[in-house]
């Protein structure tokens, strides 16, 4: 049986593969879902999304399946615990910056009734389909990240620079940058 053809990223191993052909791309409007996938887009700042994909069954025992209302209430020993966790990756900043971001989803839940209409309103609640057809097309931000991420930060998020937030846009199917001749955009 011939391979699929692949966006060449997603290539190194079957891991990769898997999130490439269920998840990369594919339009999230859970919550819970979004909210784990900023924390762990900003998590692999510095870092490759791989490092991050292979811990984020470690990531979601940590952080308490991505339960913002449990996550709001860590208290300084919860981190102290956390920088003790090989199975996440233990930056500080980085962990704080999770707690900082349960208190701001929360208020965007609050304001918005959910995350999910207030993220998606940067797209104008459509993914966007963008036309790759190899590595010069691929763009790190665009307007829409830059302006997601001002408004996150205005908010009191915590690692949502515009490349993360494109990143984030790419991951949870905000954005298609699946390549032309990769079997996903062609589906």
């Amino acid at each position: 049986m011939k391979e699929k053809i692949r966006c060449f990223w997603c290539l190194k191993d079957d891991l990769y593969k898997t999130y490439h052909d269920e998840e990369w791309g594919v339009p999230v409007h859970d919550d819970t879902k979004l909210f784990e996938m900023l924390n762990l887009e900003g998590a692999q700042a510095g870092l490759s999304w791989y490092t991050v994909l292979v811990k984020r069954e470690n990531y979601r025992k940590a952080f308490d399946n991505w339960d913002a209302k449990k996550i709001v209430k860590y208290t300084s020993a919860k981190v102290e615990k956390l920088m003790l966790d090989a199975g996440i990756i233990r930056n500080r900043l980085k962990i704080e910056g999770t707690i900082k971001n349960a208190k701001a989803f929360l208020a965007v839940q609050k304001e918005f009734g959910s995350f999910d209409a207030y993220i998606w309103q940067f797209v104008g609640g459509a993914p966007i389909k963008n036309s790759i057809a190899g590595m010069g097309d691929v763009k790190p931000k665009t307007d829409l990240s830059d302006a997601m991420s001002k408004d996150l930060l205005k908010r009191g998020f915590k690692f949502v620079g515009s490349t993360i937030c494109y990143a984030y846009m790419q991951a949870v199917g905000m954005v298609d940058d699946h390549f032309n001749d990769c079997w996903k955009k062609k589906k």
